[in-house]
């Protein structure tokens, strides 16, 4: 039996990467800085249910005495002077996405599993669990690796990241470390191209080869398809999709037209779930199955954790929304999403950044999409960025973004947020039963609990 140690296996992927290994019969354990934090609580408990061993991060499980270990699995995100590398000396060392890429080769040729990877700027945990959930709603029962918790498959000891199945395997494939190369799946899908890790002339060429490795079939947004088209394979069967034009939304429903004429109510609100109901739509008719109950199934989802999330009221009715938006373009598909349910009413915007380091990548493009989504009345908080521990810059801190947005776009409502306290008292009193409270930000599972607490909720 292979023995994986897996660095970080509390981040929503690595945790995923874990329980897929766990149940190809690989020993699996563990180790994380954050593992004894509140919050990583609940997945903790799950993972050693399933037969995972945890340890603190400081080499312990190297020590004399303990099993021994094949290989360590890390991710771009592990610095060089982690104390499981020190310790581990000497032992195989294997990035995640190559760990993930052997795992689903070798799952696919032992059960002839069809793969589907999903890619894409925003969206790819959405339609990922979309078309994970509307294939077992097809009574496909589906496998599934995500970087999120779908919320249909939370159940039992599973947290939802990772689910077990006979049928194909569905998986996120990122961008964000180029890691999407390693894989060449049965069918491809490139969702949209914005502005996050690299510039989009980049994103281009990297989302072209990625789909060029599909071995039956792509499907791709319309800008994706315009700008790859000439550097694809010619034998490669391709679909292509746009957000549906007729969309509309009132009382809390949004509802879409895919093509017939009727209006079909979406699983959650916003423009962009239209657009990814369509991606998974047209991935499942180029899986042969029958276009209408395609479509059903697709619709009869229920999301993932911490994507517009509804997690209550406020004492004076204002209803509290959580989202693990993170990018410009995810962040602005947010707020018009959440526009639409509050058309009388202020948004409140509180946005945590996930890193110094994608904050000082995106503060530009981020600017001038806020400046454009926002309206006069809606108020706009940017707190400082999450601090995950490591190497980090530091810079820029948010109050340095602000100064040069409100330079540039003096009319925007931007502020600082300064504290959670502070911001909690703000809007436990001014908030009013027609405004929206929208809590964004990655990595940092606390923002979650603190919209919870908006709401009174301990």
């Amino acid at each position: 039996m292979k023995s994986w140690h897996i660095v970080g296996i509390c981040g929503i992927g690595m945790s995923a990467l874990a329980q897929f290994a766990a149940a190809m019969d690989i020993k699996v354990s563990g180790s994380d800085r954050a593992l004894e934090n509140p919050e990583n609580s609940s997945l903790k408990a799950m993972l050693q249910a399933q037969g995972i061993e945890l340890f603190p991060q400081d080499g312990s499980c190297f020590a004399p005495g303990n099993p021994p270990v094949d290989a360590v699995i890390y991710s771009t995100a592990i610095e060089e002077s982690n104390p499981d590398f020190a310790a581990s000396c000497g032992i195989e060392r294997i990035h995640r996405a190559a760990a993930l890429r052997d795992l689903i080769v070798e799952r696919s040729a032992a059960a002839g599993k069809v793969s589907v990877a999903v890619a894409g700027s925003c969206g790819k945990t959405s339609t990922t669990a979309l078309i994970a959930e509307a294939l077992c709603n097809l009574n496909g029962d589906a496998e599934s690796i995500n970087g999120g918790m779908i919320k249909a498959f939370a159940q039992n000891n599973y947290p939802g990241n990772y689910r077990p199945g006979s049928g194909a395997l569905i998986f996120e494939a990122d961008e964000s470390d180029k890691s999407l190369l390693a894989f060449h799946p049965d069918y491809a899908i490139v969702l949209n191209i914005g502005t996050d890790h690299y510039p989009k002339a980049e994103l281009a060429e990297m989302f072209a080869a990625f789909v060029n490795q599909a071995q039956k079939g792509a499907v791709l947004q319309q800008e994706v398809y315009d700008l790859i088209n000439k550097e694809l394979r010619s034998d490669l069967t391709v679909r292509v999709f746009n957000t549906p034009v007729n969309y509309r939304s009132g009382n809390g429903v949004s509802s879409a037209d895919f093509g017939d004429g009727v209006f079909r109510q979406l699983p959650s609100p916003g423009r962009h779930t239209a657009a990814n109901v369509s991606a998974a739509w047209e991935l499942l008719k180029l899986m042969q199955f029958a276009p209408e109950d395609a479509l059903n199934a697709a619709l009869n989802t229920h999301g993932v954790a911490r994507r517009f999330d509804f997690k209550g009221r406020t004492a004076k009715g204002c209803a509290v929304y959580d989202d693990y938006a993170h990018n410009p373009e995810k962040v602005t598909n947010m707020i018009a999403a959440a526009q639409e349910l509050c058309p009388d009413g202020r948004l409140w915007i509180l946005f945590q950044p996930h890193g110094y380091g994608p904050l000082g990548f995106m503060q530009q493009e981020l600017g001038r999409q806020l400046a454009a989504v926002l309206r006069s009345s809606d108020r706009f908080m940017l707190a400082e960025p999450y601090y995950a521990g490591g190497t980090s810059s530091f810079s820029p801190h948010a109050s340095e973004v602000l100064e040069n947005w409100k330079k540039l776009y003096p009319a925007a409502p931007l502020e600082l947020w300064e504290s959670r306290p502070a911001a909690q008292k703000l809007l436990q009193s001014q908030a009013a039963v027609n405004d929206l409270i929208l809590v964004m930000g990655a990595r940092d599972n606390t923002l979650m609990d603190f919209a919870r607490q908006l709401t009174g909720q301990a």
